[in-house]
């Protein structure tokens, strides 16, 4: 296998570009029989151009093409749930999996797969077999997994930008050399391969840790170090999920290859061979192209053509991603096939992108803002996408490097002066063709840009959101950010922001972002925005999602936009006398605690706390972990104190007030917006399997209810001066779907006839008579009702109502029998989603379970229980979220300036003027209660208020 220190060795993830030829280009099929060709025709292009590419670098003397065979590798025995959330291969593909292989055989090139390695395996052992030849290695992709690979001697090319990837470039997507990425991935995950990762660990985390502690076996020995107490505890319960990782994402250099490198030279391309391929394709105008400019050069065997026809009609070339910045066009030039990006600085070239956006009728369109928060955001600039490949960057708001940030450490030479259209002139051009109902805009999280340029006067009318389209489509599958959707469906990995922005200290403005730079990031967003839609929109009719969507999902970002505009105003000083109050508590708990241990000790400490508990005082149940550490965890306290132990009650109160207190009192303060006077929540309308919105940054939505400190800080969200605020709030929403969906004729009947629901299943489950019940019972009934809808267990029903398991036991075989229907409902649910991989909502809302089926026991029960659970809670979901829906134009009809602030589950917050509450209260009841059309009906309970708590 030796070869000379010229040669160099050109590995190309066939499998990597088999996906991104597959979604450059509308569907594409042979006229003659029909089949799918499209992806073929994609790649041809590809290894054209890169075989083009290797003629004019002289010293590129190898050339192979490796494919994956199946999913099944030496990983599915390490972690059978590798891969498993990957989406099914589209089926118009698979029949196109043998001709591209015969594609790269007819350019001449060297095709490689074997069963039970991935491609990634085989190229790094053909990367080790031709360094140890000497030969240079180039790996022709942009797959982060071959990073890892990259070293003297080793590189990279990214094909569609053209682009090195070298040691610097991995150190800027990893923060780590790259002999370190595999350290970095194995703690960050990768939900997309399903490899698990540590949790609350990302790549910028990982990093760091690695950087402190040189490699994960290290970090993980000393994981007892970490000051963090979450990181520190997920990194010691996980560190084996770690180790697990480590080994799925390594790649495997010594997979038993039969080829030598001998069998991967690059010889001339025989034209009649390839002639022959690309007419049994139809690719008459590709073969054109590609004889002339064979022909030009004089580097190929000619030969007599196979088949010796002339060229006919012409097929479209694949639009690539190539983020070539053109700077000085004055008008939009035409779409390309490189599809380069245009930097718009005058208001002539913006109205041209304007006025082809309304000829188009649609336009994918991007903000670029300097904070994450819509209401502190300032604009910098807006993308536009026309059409693939066809995108443009309109900078408005970019200022000096430096002038924000104090410097920053991106290297900024040949920023210039910085030319850029005014930012009222480029908001009014904008603002018609945002407003007009005739020309849909498209966008990624469209939520945030209606947020931040509602600040600004501008209204975003009639739109679609892909992070929306794919949530309806895939829940459950994987994640709904574009990065993700675009690796997933494009096999493109778009350009990161900390890749034109920095990180850490280092990081800066958007707005302070070189212009070129900014125009490539942001111009392929709205470009990559564009494809997504060209290829979820279509899915929705074909999946039978179109009316979920369109009724509820897509009227929610105009919405929660001005929710999270108009935000809810607290109260300051409670909050601080709540601290206050909170840290005094605190304080006395603390010194109980050290009364009771008899020494002072970190309250704070669980390892401190352990020792206490089971060495010194000798206390039952003490467990100790892989560290050697006590766990004290919530349960653990919790069974120690109800067998009567005090110090751990003690620091029960203690960890309760200092939640409250780091999360909520001191937290809400920190966030009142000083512009607004009011706290901006921001909702995440896309991240929960069930269809539940998330409330983050403050999250308002886990403000404890049933607790004295919790209904204390409800306090201190306030009405403004002359207003009240309004709680309207479904009263058993879940146990009324389920009693719906499972048809329980004795459950239905107590909600038409507004009984008191779990005194009924009392006396029915329990042969009690409802007069004189016991309250125990009657408790033990609520907590079967509600547990049940989560799957409770006879344990937890147990340390729930505090008695024996065998009692708990007995309580719920008595409710399934009288309720037989609920058990059957959930033995079906179970068939279900074992047979087809998702269950569905009243509405049609699929949530999908794609790991169902595993062979982990402890996982599969728990996916049982959420796909049990996931109809009820994924049906509330929907019904709150149609009514949200309806909400704001039944308000206008009623001439209301009442608005609608908060959503917490099953509860809406509004505020209105003190004259408007009994008409805001009629109103919402009627459209809450007719959200949805049940077999039993709807209750909601509304109240007023000066503070949130007095309205609930």
């Amino acid at each position: 296998m030796a070869a000379s220190a010229k040669h160099r060795l050109y590995l190309v993830d066939g499998s990597g570009y088999i996906f991104r030829a597959y979604h450059a280009l509308p569907p594409l099929t042979r006229k003659s029989d029909g089949m799918p060709v499209g992806a073929v025709s994609g790649f041809c292009n590809m290894l054209s151009s890169l075989r083009d590419k290797a003629e004019h670098d002289q010293a590129v003397s190898h050339m192979a093409v490796i494919f994956d065979t199946s999913r099944i590798t030496f990983r599915s025995e390490i972690y059978p749930d590798y891969k498993a959330n990957r989406a099914e291969t589209p089926e118009d593909l698979i029949p196109q999996f043998g001709p591209i292989r015969d594609a790269s055989r007819a350019f001449g090139l060297a095709t490689l797969e074997m069963d039970g390695f991935e491609a990634d395996d085989l190229i790094a052992t053909y990367a080790r077999l031709a360094r140890e030849a000497g030969m240079e290695v180039v790996v022709v992709s942009s797959d982060k997994d071959l990073m890892q690979l990259v070293r003297d001697g080793v590189s990279m090319l990214d094909p569609m930008k053209d682009r090195a990837i070298g040691p610097g470039e991995v150190m800027e997507k990893f923060g780590v050399a790259p002999d370190r990425v595999v350290d970095v991935q194995a703690l960050a995950g990768d939900p997309t391969d399903n490899v698990p990762g540590v949790p609350g660990i990302g790549i910028k985390t990982a990093a760091e840790l690695i950087n402190t502690y040189g490699d994960l076996d290290t970090l993980l020995a000393r994981a007892e170090e970490i000051k963090q107490p979450k990181r520190r505890q997920n990194l010691i319960e996980h560190a084996e999920k770690a180790r697990i990782s480590r080994d799925l994402v390594k790649l495997r250099d010594d997979a038993p290859v039969t080829e030598d490198l001998d069998a991967l030279k690059l010889g001339p391309v025989a034209w009649p061979k390839l002639a022959a391929f690309l007419d049994a394709m139809e690719f008459r105008s590709l073969k054109t192209r590609i004889e002339n400019r064979l022909k030009l050069r004089g580097t190929a065997d000619m030969g007599p053509d196979a088949n010796g026809g002339a060229p006919t009609a012409a097929a479209a070339a694949p639009v690539a991603f190539a983020g070539e910045v053109n700077p000085a066009a004055e008008a939009p030039a035409a779409p390309v096939a490189e599809g380069r990006y245009d930097l718009v600085q005058d208001l002539a070239t913006l109205q041209g992108w304007i006025d082809r956006a309304f000829a188009a009728g649609l336009v994918a369109f991007d903000t670029e803002t300097t904070d994450l928060s819509p209401t502190k955001a300032e604009l910098v600039g807006f993308s536009l996408a026309i059409e693939p490949g066809a995108a443009c960057y309109v900078p408005v708001g970019h200022v000096a490097p430096g002038s924000l940030s104090g410097g920053g450490g991106l290297d900024l030479a040949g920023h210039g002066a910085i030319r850029q259209i005014p930012l009222a002139d480029a908001l009014a051009a904008l603002k018609p063709l945002l407003a007009d109902p005739a020309v849909l805009k498209i966008g990624q999280n469209i939520k945030y840009d209606m947020a931040v340029l509602a600040g600004y006067g501008l209204d975003i009318v009639a739109y679609d959101d892909t992070m929306l389209l794919s949530y309806v489509l895939d829940a459950g599958r994987h994640g709904h950010g574009m990065d993700e959707l675009s690796e997933l469906h494009l096999g493109h990995k778009p350009i990161g922001y900390d890749e034109v922005t920095g990180t850490g200290k280092a990081r800066i403005s958007f707005a302070e972002v070189a212009l070129d730079a900014a125009c490539r990031y942001a111009a392929e967003d709205a470009d990559v925005t564009l494809r997504l839609y060209n290829i979820l929109k279509p899915r929705l009719l074909a999946e039978k999602q179109v009316t979920l969507y369109e009724t509820i999902e897509r009227p929610l970002p105009a919405v929660v936009a001005a929710m999270e505009v108009a935000g809810i105003r607290v109260d300051p000083a409670e909050l601080n006398r709540l601290s206050a109050d909170f840290a005094e508590r605190m304080a006395g708990f603390e010194k109980k605690a050290h009364e009771l241990a008899e020494e002072s000790f970190n309250i704070g400490s669980p390892k401190q706390l352990g020792e206490i508990l089971f060495d010194k005082m000798s206390l039952p149940g003490g467990r100790k972990g892989k560290t050697g550490a006590y766990s004290t965890g919530a349960d653990v306290l919790e069974d120690l104190a109800a067998q009567g132990h005090e110090l751990p009650r003690v620091v029960l109160d203690w960890r309760q007030l200092q939640k409250l207190k780091s999360t909520y009192t001191d937290a809400l303060v920190a966030s009142i917006n000083p512009k607004t006077g009011r706290v901006h929540t921001s909702y995440s309308i896309s991240s929960t399997n069930t269809g539940r919105f998330a409330s983050n940054d403050p999250n308002l939505q886990n403000i404890p209810v049933r607790s004295e400190e919790g209904r204390k800080i409800r306090k201190a969200f306030v009405a403004e001066t002359g207003c009240k605020l309004v709680s309207a709030d479904y009263s058993q929403i879940e146990l009324r779907i389920l009693a719906h969906i499972a048809d329980i004729a004795a459950l239905k009947q107590a909600f038409l006839d507004g009984v008191d629901i779990h005194a009924l299943t009392a006396s029915q489950v329990f042969d009690t008579p409802v007069e004189g019940m016991d309250p125990m019972v009657r408790r033990a009934a609520k907590a079967i009702n509600f547990g049940i809808i989560y799957g409770m267990s006879a344990f937890g029903l147990a340390a729930q109502l505090g008695i024996p398991q065998r009692e708990a036991q007995a309580y719920i075989e008595a409710y399934f029998k009288r309720y037989p229907g609920i058990r059957a409902y959930m033995d079906d649910t179970k068939k279900q989603v074992k047979e087809q991989g998702f269950v569905t909502t009243l509405y049609g809302r699929r949530v999908h379970f794609p790991n169902i089926n595993t062979k982990n026991p402890a996982e599969r029960a728990f996916l049982e229980r959420a796909a049990i659970n996931a109809p009820i809670q994924g049906s509330a979901a929907d019904v709150i979220k149609r009514a949200m829906g309806r909400l704001p134009a039944a308000l206008a009809a009623e001439g209301l300036k009442a608005r609608m602030l908060l959503q917490v589950h099953d509860e809406l917050v509004f505020e209105a003027p003190e004259a408007e509450v009994e008409a805001l209260i009629a109103v919402a009841k009627r459209v809450m209660q007719g959200a949805a059309d049940l077999s039993v009906p709807l209750t909601v309970e509304a109240g007023s208020g000066d503070s949130w708590d007095a309205a609930h």
